[in-house]
């Protein structure tokens, strides 16, 4: 073994093949293991539910300085090699968790450290909760902590041997010429141009090499010249990539305003007691669009860092905009690490290892950012906390607000939730003043700073358009609307949440809309590539609708399939038809936005123009603060309000209000104006007037009858299969073990005063085939305290794998489609 052990001390191996031993020489060469020195709780890096929990390993006495928490190390478990994480270590084997049985002897040793801690105890206390609330594997929960890149893996090659597979993803160093104090005496001769080039540019300071060569050509044999007399010298730093995101917005200023108003001075105040008081308290800074929630974060920030401590701010990932980004670097500068799926491998990796030495104190990201290993954490910030966004779409799926919040209890910090419109269940948690032991409290920002007020909201009423014999997509309104807009060359904001030219094609004869082969779904319509795209799985298929000669309906042959409905593309045409030509037209949606900073390149666009007109999806409706904005239109809200979701309401009140918030937050007064089938839905009133009681006592009254959050935790288990049978049997045996359970303690619950848990379904899902997998749901219902995860886990635990048939968990769900 001690030839194996040599290859992964190697500094840089690609792979460390680990070859079993034939069991004869094995027995011969192989002397009594040595005691070990101690023990250590090891998660395997296995991706399975069966092999969650530690497993204890001895740490030999060759590895006993070296192995500590968080360090990934190589074992042996059964008859292959796996790489695992250490989540504990003790010198008595009786001193870990759940191994006091244990024979010592048939403790297997940790044979190799294969990388340095990547997280602290802490950290792997918070994955080990992650672990148990949302029904995950703790390896799973562990990964969301380690680097960008991960940390090395142990695989398994066509040989059938079992080799290391180190991250792909290095740090990068950069060449740094400086002058000595020798060289700032130093006067080249006059015929030595090349070396008066460099001493002149290294005057005002270091610069790299890689500069120094774009400047002048190659400078490599005058450096190694005046290196080797003294004059300069050179040495390597880690290099940042990822910091030098610059951007021309003129919003992209964090400059701090010469005073408060009134709301943002209490917000400011309440955060700075729960900062002193140290409970893992969370204040919910309601305030409305232009309230200036961003001030309070930067001026909460500002005290913190003066504490010595750190912070972290979580946006949603369509608001990370070059904007938001500039705000907080031009207040903080280098001392800002930023996280989003746009960076590259490489640049992830250092903003990670930034932040992991101290060279960052501030991150600002995506929901991933809450996992940065931030020292001696002070403050948490969740900017537009009811964005959905904000809850992971696959395993574990944890909603970022519940970690924050039980971050902020261990780290004894403060949570700061901002929104112009709370999610039901904070709204609910402040109404109680308590929640899991912290306080909740709700600050309200009824006003936008300076002269600016809230923009006035007109309703288009489209079947009052209809009846008078229009049959464009844009109503009289909002057509006046943007004619104002054009005379005064200002700039006007359009939402429409259906990105493509058409939502769909249909037969005009026997009515057929043809549908994703892998998926029951639609397919979308785009003009600019003449394809069918299904927007669940990516597969696409070339296409000519009607009037083109080659269309051709897949069911009957007719000519007549039409496109039917509207998508972005499309309203983007017809406003190139209706408006001047000196009026900019940018389309911001999925497909205009897929390259590495298009976001910002498009929104530098129409910073820049004179008189432009953005059209969108919901990416367009947070976190951009254009002052020139005075017309925001939506062009049909009623898409959202009718989805087969308990949530459709409050995120189409959410998309609404926040798009609204666009207009008028300059000088000059805004203009909203809602297109709209539906003008008596609480909703729509509730946008049209301000007024969010409208829409949230209707809404909160509907949950309360059917019970659903936050009058109760809603869990949704959902399975799939390529076998049909196969996923609608396992789900059945879930649903069955679940309710005979909860049926035998219903007289616990009744004694304590609780309700028992509900079992809805099984049942098929909306989409009930993706991807060539037939996906079967229940819904569990169960009282608020209640830690219902645990019986959950349980249950899967005696219903076993099935080899084909997936199962995935959603605690306190927000997609049930």
């Amino acid at each position: 073994m001690a030839q194996q052990l040599s290859l992964f001390g190697l500094p840089e191996p690609e792979e460390a093949p680990v070859k079993p031993k034939p069991a004869a020489a094995s027995a011969q060469s192989k002397p009594s293991p040595e005691p070990p020195a101690a023990y250590a709780s090891v998660v395997l890096d296995i991706p399975t539910r069966a092999l969650s929990e530690p497993f204890a390993y001895g740490i030999p006495e060759s590895l006993a300085n070296e192995v500590q928490i968080g360090s990934t190390v190589l074992v042996h478990f059964g008859n292959r090699a796996a790489a695992g994480y250490v989540v504990d270590t003790a010198l008595d084997l009786g001193d870990l968790p759940g191994n006091n049985s244990l024979d010592p002897v048939r403790i297997k040793p940790i044979e190799a450290i294969l990388s340095k801690p990547l997280f602290t105890a802490e950290a792997a206390r918070i994955a080990r909760w992650m672990s148990r609330e949302y029904v995950a594997t703790l390896s799973e929960c562990l990964r969301l902590f380690l680097p960008p890149g991960g940390s090395p893996r142990v695989v398994k090659g066509d040989d059938g041997v079992w080799t290391v597979e180190r991250p792909a993803v290095k740090p990068i160093q950069n060449r740094w010429v400086m002058l000595t104090p020798e060289g700032f005496d130093y006067t080249p001769p006059k015929t030595a141009v090349r070396q008066r080039q460099l001493i002149e540019a290294l005057q005002c300071g270091p610069v790299t090499t890689r500069d120094l060569n774009l400047l002048y050509n190659s400078m490599s044999a005058t450096i190694k010249a005046l290196e080797k007399r003294g004059i300069v010298v050179v040495e390597e730093r880690r290099a940042w990539r990822g910091c030098s995101e610059q951007t021309t917005l003129s919003s992209a200023s964090g400059k701090a305003p010469v005073s408060l108003t009134n709301g943002q001075q209490q917000a400011l105040a309440q955060i700075e007691r729960a900062r002193l008081d140290a409970h893992g308290d969370v204040v919910l800074v309601d305030g409305v669009t232009g309230s200036g929630k961003t001030e309070v974060y930067l001026s909460a920030i500002e005290r913190v860092l003066a504490a010595g401590r750190s912070a972290c701010v979580l946006v949603p990932e369509i608001s990370l905009t070059a904007q938001t980004v500039g705000r907080f670097r031009s207040r903080f500068g280098e001392t800002v690490a930023v996280f989003h799926s746009r960076l590259s491998a490489g640049e992830r990796l250092d903003q990670w290892d930034m932040v992991a030495s101290g060279t960052a104190r501030v991150v600002v990201g995506a929901r991933s950012a809450l996992f940065c290993p931030l020292s001696d954490l002070g403050l948490i910030i969740i900017d537009e906390e009811h964005e959905t966004s904000y809850k992971q779409g696959s395993s574990p799926r944890y909603h970022a607000r519940e970690v924050a919040a039980e971050m902020a209890r261990r780290y004894r910090c403060p949570l700061v939730l901002g929104s112009a419109t709370p999610s039901a269940e904070a709204l609910d948690r402040c109404r109680r003043g308590t929640y899991n032991g912290a306080t909740w409290t709700r600050v309200e920002m009824p006003e936008r700073p300076g002269l600016a007020v809230l923009p006035t909201v007109r309703i288009a009423d489209l079947r009052r358009e209809f009846s008078h014999g229009s049959r464009s997509m844009f109503s009289k309104p909002l057509m006046e609307g943007l004619e104002r807009v054009v005379e005064r060359r200002e700039k006007a904001v359009l939402l429409h949440n259906r990105r493509g030219f058409a939502p769909f094609l249909m037969c005009r004869e026997c009515g057929c809309v043809p549908t994703c082969n892998h998926c029951s779904t639609a397919l979308t319509y785009h003009e600019r590539t003449h394809t069918l795209q299904c927007h669940t799985c990516g597969s696409s298929w070339r296409v000519q609708p009607y009037p083109a000669p080659t269309s051709r309906c897949p069911k009957c042959g007719s000519r007549y399939l039409a496109k039917m409905g509207l998508g972005t593309q499309q309203i983007e045409d017809a406003l190139h038809q209706m408006l001047p030509e000196d009026v900019a037209i940018i389309r911001m949606d999925a497909d205009s936005t897929r390259g590495k900073d298009s976001h910002k390149k498009l929104l530098e666009q129409f910073d820049a123009a004179d008189c432009a007109v953005l059209l969108g999806t919901q990416m367009i409706a947070k976190g951009l603060d254009f002052p020139e904005v005075t017309l925001v239109g939506v062009v049909n809200a009623d898409f959202a309000l009718k989805l087969p979701d308990f949530r459709a309401g409050e995120r189409a009140y959410d998309l609404l209000e926040q798009v609204a918030g666009r207009a008028g937050r300059g000088d000059r007064p805004g203009e909203v104006i809602v297109q709209t089938y539906l003008p008596e839905d609480p909703v729509i009133r509730a946008v049209a007037e301000h007024d969010r009681s409208i829409f949230t006592d209707y809404d909160l009254d509907q949950r309360r009858d059917a019970l659903y959050p936050p009058f109760v935790r809603l869990v949704n288990i959902l399975v799939w299969s390529a076998n049909r049978d196969d996923a609608q049997d396992y789900i059945g045996r879930i649903a069955k073990l679940l309710k005979r359970r909860w049926h035998a303690a219903a007289p616990d619950f009744l004694r304590a005063g609780s309700a028992v848990p509900q079992v809805l379904g099984p049942a098929s899902c909306v989409i009930e085939r993706a991807k060539d997998r037939y996906r079967f749901h229940l819904l569990v219902k169960s009282p608020v305290g209640y830690h219902v995860s645990d019986d959950i886990d349980a249950c899967l635990k005696e219903v076993g794998s099935v080899r084909g048939v997936s199962v995935s968990v959603d605690v306190d769900a927000y997609d049930l489609m």
